[in-house]
C-alpha cells in the first residue's frame, strides 16, 4: 500500500471538511492506495499529467485533487468544496503550483 503524502495546507483543508464529506473521501483516499480507482473521479489533464480528482457529493460538492503515478506514495495536493460548476481558476493554480513542488512536470 502506498504511503499518503499532503501536500500544502491539503490536510487541514481536508480535515474541514464535514464529518460524512470527510470520511468519503477517506474510503476513497485508501482506495487510491491499495492501487483501485475511486468511485467517482476525472482526470485534470490542466494541472499536470497522471492528476485527477475525486468527486464528493455529500453535504455538496467537494473535491479532493491528487497523483498516484509516483511508486513512493499518494500525493493529495488540494481539497475543497467547490461552490460553482467551474473549478475556480485559484483552486486550479495552487494545485498546479504543488504538482511543481512535488516534481511534477506540465
Amino acid at each position: 500500500m502506498k504511503s499518503l503524502i499532503f501536500a500544502g495546507s491539503s490536510l487541514d483543508d481536508l480535515r474541514n471538511f464535514p464529518d460524512e464529506a470527510r470520511r468519503a473521501a477517506g474510503f476513497e483516499l485508501r482506495a487510491i492506495q491499495n492501487g483501485l480507482d475511486p468511485s467517482d473521479w476525472k482526470p485534470v489533464q490542466t494541472i499536470g499529467k497522471g492528476v485527477k480528482e475525486i468527486r464528493i457529493h455529500v453535504l455538496g460538492e467537494w473535491r479532493v485533487i491528487y497523483i498516484a503515478r509516483f511508486r513512493e506514495a499518494v500525493y493529495v495536493l488540494h481539497a475543497f468544496q467547490k461552490k460553482s460548476r467551474k473549478t475556480s481558476r485559484q483552486d486550479i493554480e495552487l494545485a498546479r503550483q504543488r504538482y511543481g513542488q512535488i516534481g511534477g512536470k506540465p
